[in-house]
């Protein structure tokens, strides 16, 4: 398990003397991850019953399954919040088949049900982060689904990426070519970040315009250049190394 002292630069411990430095970055983060979810439910509500249960983008679920998993993510790192504000343990979910049971069961939901589900739990999550302010427990330690332990000032970053990654799986026209360059590069250091302790993840150094990211630990070290976002995608598993230099056709192991 990482040590959750290590975490990403742009969201690092900081001296006390930077601590000002670090709250803003917090508040920047929250922000952005404000607009993404308004951006999310802007396009989601256009959405017509039928195409609900239309396929998404990842294999084997309806855009139905995909929106149920959104909203059941925000309620799972609300509890990680709660665990972070009062010190009692709270898991993101009781087990692995409860989770999937709550996807397969929210899935035949109308759009009217799947559209207030996404906005009403984004809402919870979002006054569980009001309370970490309020109790100022941002540094807390929680752990995420996986055993990865972080501090809860990183919660944020988790949502963003959950939020960003699946309204493009949604189909709904975001495309990774609509994510800006500094939330690919927020994103890209959380995938970093999530990925150090995979053995099998190959050694890579991402270089784009904006940010140079050094992500796995297997092999030799491998430079591949191009657009934030399409190095966030391809690292994801949402594109090819088309518009990369670097990549030569490696396949890496599932996000």
């Amino acid at each position: 398990m990482p040590d959750a002292e290590t975490l990403p630069d742009a969201v690092s411990e900081a001296a006390p003397a930077a601590a000002a430095g670090q709250q803003a970055q917090l508040a920047s983060l929250r922000a952005e991850l404000l607009e993404a979810t308004s951006r999310l439910l802007g396009h989601t509500i256009a959405v017509a019953d039928p195409d609900w249960r239309g396929p998404s983008r990842l294999p084997g679920w309806s855009r139905g399954h995909l929106a149920t998993h959104i909203a059941r993510q925000a309620d799972g790192l609300g509890r990680l919040a709660g665990w972070a504000r009062t010190g009692i343990r709270q898991d993101m979910y009781d087990s692995p088949e409860q989770r999937e049971e709550q996807i397969d069961e929210g899935a035949g939901r109308s759009g009217l049900e799947l559209q207030i589900d996404l906005d009403t739990s984004a809402g919870r999550l979002d006054r569980a982060f009001e309370e970490l302010d309020e109790h100022g427990s941002w540094d807390a330690v929680v752990t995420l689904r996986g055993g990865l332990a972080v501090r809860a000032r990183l919660l944020p970053l988790a949502r963003l990426l959950e939020v960003v990654l699946h309204h493009v799986d949604l189909d709904t026209g975001y495309e990774l070519s609509d994510v800006e360059p500094a939330t690919a590069d927020w994103l890209l250091e959380w995938c970093a970040f999530r990925l150090r302790e995979r053995d099998e993840f190959p050694r890579l150094e991402l270089v784009s315009d904006t940010t140079t990211i050094a992500v796995g630990s297997s092999g030799e070290p491998r430079t591949v250049r191009g657009p934030s976002a399409d190095l966030l995608g391809w690292l994801t598993g949402r594109s090819d190394d088309a518009a990369l230099t670097g990549g030569d056709g490696l396949r890496l192991p599932a996000f």
